[in-house]
């Protein structure tokens, strides 16, 4: 009984992305049935093609569908490292962002763009940005060659907060008219300038981290203990903790350099999964994985269809975000277990 549970829940972990992005895919201004979706989308691939209604095609491969395979990279890494960082600090409130990658990337972001360059290297400064904020902190966290998980907290805290203050002065000296408003809505996350361009540079390092975490899942649970107890049952700490940390750390930046900052993704769905699933990891971590990427799916189509001029994304998660999570600590009483 508990394998055919565990069969049909992986099968719906599965299947449900899918389902919602192909309905996703039809949400617009031209809109499109879940069959039609469906049809633009199988014919495409397969034949490269579909002469029934080629602006159909347009819409779905040229618009969408970059779009929609964006928000699923996004919405699986970001929930995957926050379910991760909160299994190796044993903190609930651990997000993609405590060892300061997030704001390390905004910082090599908002810096390519003040100076002007292409996308691709606005992309590709914030990813490099991003990892040189997670060295930082992994090595200002060390003490006699060693580092303990609040000095890595501690250190990510302060970095993090370097960061935002490099950015703050990006944006002071950007020129008001025409640089300033890129920057800031940059950093307010989007999903609107993808291409596949840009997800060929950044999707192998998000599916790479992410296959990281999922196979090492179950270590997730020992890696929560006590450092002691870890070590005592046989386990490198050191070495599967900083494995863990790169792994998200790539994952974070690289959305970072996609899509902007978006908030909340890492905090929220684990936390929602550990209640339906419960806290261990080889359970968590693939639902965090398929929740994540419905969520920022979902999210991504209200900002583009809801309204004329699209929402930036970090503001629906948090306005979202914010009361849902409310919710869970007043149904839980806080507890994290």
């Amino acid at each position: 009984m508990r394998l055919r549970y565990s069969i049909l829940t992986s099968i719906v972990l599965v299947v449900l992305p899918l389902l919602v992005s192909v309905t996703c895919l039809g949400v617009g201004r031209y809109s499109l049935s879940f069959v039609e979706s469906f049809t633009v989308l199988y014919q495409g691939l397969m034949q490269g093609s579909y002469s029934a209604d080629p602006q159909a095609f347009s819409v779905v491969f040229g618009i969408r569908l970059p779009r929609i395979l964006l928000a699923l990279l996004c919405g699986a890494g970001l929930a995957a490292s926050g379910a991760a960082f909160q299994g190796i600090f044993a903190n609930p409130l651990a997000t993609p962002d405590t060892l300061g990658v997030a704001s390390g990337a905004g910082f090599g972001a908002a810096l390519a763009l003040l100076f002007g360059f292409s996308m691709l290297a606005v992309q590709v400064s914030a990813l490099v940005f991003g990892l040189v904020a997670v060295a930082l902190t992994y090595n200002f966290s060390k003490i006699r060659g060693r580092s303990s998980i609040i000095m890595v907290v501690l250190a990510g805290i302060v970095i993090s907060a370097l960061f935002e203050a490099f950015i703050s002065l990006v944006k002071y000296v950007a020129d008001p008219e025409e640089v300033l408003p890129t920057i800031t809505y940059w950093l307010m996350g989007s999903l609107a300038s993808v291409s596949y361009q840009t997800l060929a540079v950044g999707a192998p390092l998000v599916l790479g981290g992410l296959l990281v975490i999922y196979v090492l899942r179950w270590k997730l649970n020992i890696l929560s203990l006590d450092e002691d107890e870890a070590s005592s049952m046989g386990m490198n700490v050191k070495i599967m903790r900083l494995l863990v940390i790169v792994s998200a750390a790539l994952i974070t930046g690289s959305c970072v350099s996609m899509s902007g900052q978006i908030a909340w993704v890492g905090l929220l769905i684990p936390h929602v999964c550990r209640m339906l699933f419960g806290s261990n990891n080889r359970f968590l971590v693939p639902a965090s994985i398929s929740f994540g990427a419905v969520f920022m799916v979902i999210i991504d189509t209200i900002a583009r269809a809801s309204v004329s001029v699209e929402i930036p994304v970090s503001i629906l998660t948090a306005v979202i975000g914010a009361p849902v999570f409310i919710f869970l600590l007043r149904k839980t009483g806080g507890a994290w277990t």
